[in-house]
């Protein structure tokens, strides 16, 4: 038995995929759930109009749902609460972008639009869906 050699054992030089593409099936499966349930906002069915969108600056959304709930920056809010709210902003010259469902009665809009002039803030926009050309 002197002759005989210990044997070696040979490395396995192949790598085992198949957890690997387990693995990232599951995260593929995970991120398609989750990813429609990342959409965040409210649901607010714009009119139509002709206009020019504005530039790039600092501003506050105000939203006024179907309802006629008020949301300000995406916070639900009372409409008593409004100019409190607004006078912090009064200072700082940013915009407010107010959006409000076209089924929303004229009244409250203008009541908004009265609280944020009351404010201070000059800088007002109502936004809009774009008016298709037929």
């Amino acid at each position: 038995m002197a002759g005989l050699a210990p044997r070696r054992r040979s490395s396995i030089a192949d790598i085992n995929v198949t957890p690997l593409v387990d693995v990232m099936l599951v995260l593929l499966i995970i991120f398609m759930i989750t990813a429609p349930l990342l959409k965040q906002g409210i649901d607010v069915n714009l009119p139509k109009a002709k206009g020019k969108s504005l530039e790039e600056a600092e501003k506050i959304s105000i939203v006024i749902n179907k309802d006629g709930r008020i949301f300000l920056n995406d916070k639900i809010i009372n409409k008593d609460e409004l100019p409190a709210l607004l006078t912090s902003y009064k200072d700082s010259n940013t915009a407010v972008l107010l959006k409000a469902d076209k089924d929303v009665p004229y009244g409250l809009v203008a009541e908004v639009m009265g609280e944020i002039k009351a404010a201070g803030i000059e800088r007002i926009g109502m936004v809009t869906e774009p008016k298709e050309n037929r």
